[in-house]
């Protein structure tokens, strides 16, 4: 006959070794012990954080790039708030103001931007070219400002690119 506490300790030990085995792989929701279940691996690389792109800085020196003439063309000087356009004859010696309007700077990345330049009327009043219209639309795109200019009833459009 087997003693009683021999039986009692080797109950225990049994316990014990279950217990231990138990905690060292543990289960999982369905009952499976971890151990045993595999977790699928992941080979795809995380995507990378995309860079900010910050809005076109259209603020400078803009002179045309699609001028028929040799010596005569426009310029344009952009502020954080104006837009200054003028025509340039005589091989550059002759200046005669155009367009002084309101200028609203891109908020965002895109590459097409078109904002509606409100004239100055108090600084185009006295220049004998410069445009009456109340409103012009400045374009710009692939690095180039573009605008229409009409006169005597001609319209063209001017093509600028930084000078």
């Amino acid at each position: 006959m087997i003693p009683m506490k021999a039986l009692v300790a080797v109950a225990a030990a049994g316990a014990i070794v279950a217990l231990l085995a138990g905690c060292s792989t543990p289960a999982t929701s369905d009952g499976t012990p971890e151990a045993v279940r595999t977790t699928p691996t992941s080979s795809a690389t995380p995507s990378p954080t995309p860079e900010a792109v910050e809005p076109p800085d259209l603020a400078g020196e803009w002179k045309q790039n699609n001028s028929a003439s040799a010596d005569g063309w426009m310029t344009a000087t952009i502020t954080a708030d104006t837009v200054t356009a003028s025509f340039v004859t005589n091989g550059g010696d002759t200046t005669s103001l155009f367009w002084v309007g309101s200028f609203t700077p891109p908020s965002d990345d895109s590459s097409h931007y078109v904002w509606t330049s409100t004239r100055d009327a108090a600084a185009t009043e006295s220049a004998l070219l410069a445009s009456t219209d109340a409103t012009k639309d400045f374009s710009y795109e692939d690095d180039e400002i573009s605008f229409p200019v009409t006169i005597a009833g001609s319209t063209a459009t001017v093509r600028m690119s930084r000078e």
